[in-house]
């Protein structure tokens, strides 16, 4: 049976206290709910997640973790309700089966963790091409970009409790985003999107309203993005590996300002590589 889709937010009953004086009421709560991703019939994740776009998220996930190396490797995906959550089973190509069984751990992700389950130290850095994309983003359109995907999550306002990830297109349009509580897995559900519509990922830029952790540029890098612009900050493994990856790794953008950390080349205006421009 294909899934019916879940409420983003539910009402909860609450007590607010301002200036000593309490006032009950009810409020907005995000939704958190198990997946778990089979594939060729076999259970590999199981994620905590937003029961919104999930065949985005396994589209996206399946491709960032490089469980697949293109979306035609993707035979069928089919999201199935379960009492307890959400089950989604994936037919995957021979030859990536072949592989996953070869690397295969179990994953129990909690809300945004990147490395639940992974059993070495090895698998924590897969080899990744480094990235050849050749676009170019104006720094106003990359501050603007952020100050517009904050304005644009309807489900944070409604709950304040989600992350978002969005598509700025070589026009510097914000094109595509996607919300979840956990960041990791709302860029999953960017890529798996663009994916699946056929955008080609290296004319745009990839914006997050969370830190850019080494996580995030591992999975846009592996998608050839070229530039990647976080409105908070980078680990200094995530810039380390932006660098071995060439690929563009922006922090702090906000109004009028941002961060450079690496990849200059795709910043209009930055001839060499700087800690900060306007």
């Amino acid at each position: 049976m294909t899934a019916m889709p879940r409420m983003a937010a539910d009402t909860v009953m609450v007590e607010r206290w301002s200036d000593g004086v309490a006032e009950t009421g009810s409020d907005m709560a995000a939704a958190e709910i198990p997946v778990s991703l089979e594939y060729n019939g076999i259970s590999h994740a199981v994620m905590l997640a937003s029961p919104t776009d999930i065949e985005d998220f396994a589209t996206g996930f399946s491709l960032t973790e490089g469980i697949v190396d293109h979306l035609r490797h993707i035979q069928d995906l089919e999201v199935v309700e379960r009492d307890e959550g959400l089950q989604v089973r994936i037919t995957i190509a021979a030859e990536c089966f072949h592989r996953l069984k070869l690397r295969r751990r179990s994953m129990a992700g909690r809300t945004g963790c990147g490395l639940c389950g992974t059993e070495s130290l090895s698998q924590v850095f897969r080899p990744i091409a480094p990235v050849t994309a050749r676009s170019m983003v104006a720094p106003r359109d990359l501050q603007q970009a952020l100050e517009d995907l904050v304005a644009s999550q309807p489900l944070q306002h409604l709950t304040g409790a989600t992350h978002a990830a969005a598509w700025l297109d070589g026009a510097g349009r914000l094109t595509v985003l996607r919300e979840d509580v956990g960041r990791h897995n709302a860029l999953d559900k960017l890529i798996g999107c663009l994916a699946r519509t056929g955008t080609d990922f290296s004319t745009g830029a990839v914006v997050i309203t969370s830190r850019a952790s080494s996580e995030m540029v591992q999975k846009a890098a592996a998608m050839g993005i070229g530039v990647l612009a976080a409105i908070s900050a980078p680990t200094v493994l995530a810039i380390r590996m932006a660098e071995q990856l060439n690929l563009t790794l922006v922090g702090f953008a906000r109004r009028n300002r941002h961060v450079l950390y690496a990849g200059a080349q795709r910043i209009a205006g930055h001839s060499t590589r700087q800690g900060a421009a306007s």
